[in-house]
C-alpha cells in the first residue's frame, strides 16, 4: 500500500525536530607512562599499525614529558566512508596533521576541508571529528599536549567563551602558506599564538637545501615535535645521530641540542610544533 506523501511530509518535519545528539564528553586519562620522557626518534618503517573499526591506527606516544602533563601521539589511516568518531569533545586542545588523503572536518557542527599538509587545531571542548571523504585512505597524525592548564577549563566549547587573542579551533592549509627564502632554503611561518591551555604555540615549516643545515647545537625551551614531510634529514639530537625520512618523527626535550643537516640531493622539508607552557624552563 502507498504511503499518503502528507503522512511522509509529517514524518520528515518530525525527524527533524528532535534534538541533535550530544557529543560525547571524553575525561582526561593520565599518561600510560609514569617517567618524563626524552627526546626520541620514531622512524616512519617502524610503526606497525593494527586494525580497527574505521581503518589502521597506531599508537606511538603517551608519556609525560619535563614540561607537560602529557604527550600522546598517534596516527590514524581511515577507510573511504568513514568517521574517526562520533562527535566527541575534551579539555585538552588537540592537533592534527594530514598526511595524505581528504578529509571533511566538523568542528561544532560545521564542516570544513582539509587536503594533504593541512593542520587541524581543535581549542578546548568544542566538539570534533573527522570524515575520509577521497577514495583511498586518508593518513593523519594525532597530537595531544597536554598542559596544567586543563584541569582548570571549565566545560563550555571554546568557541562559547575564549577570549579575544587565543586561537581557535581552525583547518589550515599549511601547503598554500606564503614561504620566506633562507639562506639554506625557505621558512613558512604556519601558526604563532597563545591558546586556551598553552602559553603559546607555535608552528612553521623548514626547507633545507641539499648540503645546507641549522644552526648547530641549537637549544630551545619549549616541548619540540618535528615531522618531516619530504626528502631526508640527519638529525643529532645530544650527540645522537641518525637519518630520518618522510613521515617519521622526533621529539625534543626542553633545552636539548640539536643540529639537522641535508646531505642528500633533493631538498627536504619538516614542520615544527613548539609548545610554551607554564613548566616550561627559562631560555638557557
Amino acid at each position: 500500500m502507498r504511503t499518503p506523501n502528507r503522512f511522509l511530509l509529517l514524518l520528515f518535519l518530525a525527524a527533524a525536530s528532535l534534538p541533535a545528539a550530544e557529543p560525547v564528553v571524553l575525561s582526561y586519562a593520565p599518561p600510560t607512562h609514569t617517567a618524563p620522557i626524552g627526546s626520541t626518534f620514531v622512524d616512519w618503517d617502524s610503526l606497525v599499525f593494527k586494525p580497527s573499526p574505521v581503518g589502521l591506527y597506531c599508537a606511538i606516544l603517551d608519556d609525560p614529558t619535563p614540561a607537560l602533563e602529557k604527550l600522546e601521539i598517534h596516527v590514524t589511516r581511515l577507510r573511504p566512508g568513514m568517521s574517526s568518531h562520533s562527535p566527541h569533545r575534551h579539555p585538552w586542545e588537540e592537533i592534527l596533521i594530514l598526511k595524505e588523503g581528504q578529509l571533511d572536518v566538523s568542528i561544532n557542527g560545521m564542516l570544513q576541508r582539509a587536503g594533504p599538509g593541512s593542520l587541524i587545531f581543535l581549542a578546548s571542548n568544542d566538539a570534533h571529528n573527522v570524515t575520509n571523504i577521497g577514495g583511498s585512505l586518508a593518513t593523519y597524525y594525532v597530537v595531544n599536549f597536554v598542559t596544567g592548564r586543563v584541569r582548570a577549563i571549565g566545560d563550555r566549547p571554546a568557541a562559547e567563551w575564549a577570549p579575544p587573542g587565543v586561537l581557535r579551533s581552525c583547518v589550515i592549509d599549511c601547503d598554500h602558506m606564503p614561504a620566506e627564502p633562507t639562506k639554506v632554503g625557505l621558512h613558512t611561518n604556519i601558526v604563532d599564538s597563545p591558546t586556551l591551555t598553552f602559553l603559546r604555540f607555535d608552528s612553521h615549516i623548514t626547507t633545507l637545501n641539499p648540503g645546507q643545515s641549522t644552526a648547530p647545537r641549537n637549544r630551545d625551551p619549549g616541548d619540540e615535535l618535528f615531522i618531516v614531510m619530504t626528502g631526508a634529514v640527519e638529525v643529532t639530537l645530544n650527540a645522537v645521530t641518525r637519518v630520518v625520512g618522510a613521515g617519521s618523527l622526533y621529539y625534543v626535550a626542553p633545552n636539548d641540542e640539536r643540529t639537522m643537516q641535508n646531505k642528500g640531493s633533493v631538498p627536504c622539508t619538516y614542520q615544527v610544533f613548539r609548545i610554551t607552557s607554564e613548566k616550561t624552563p627559562k631560555k638557557e
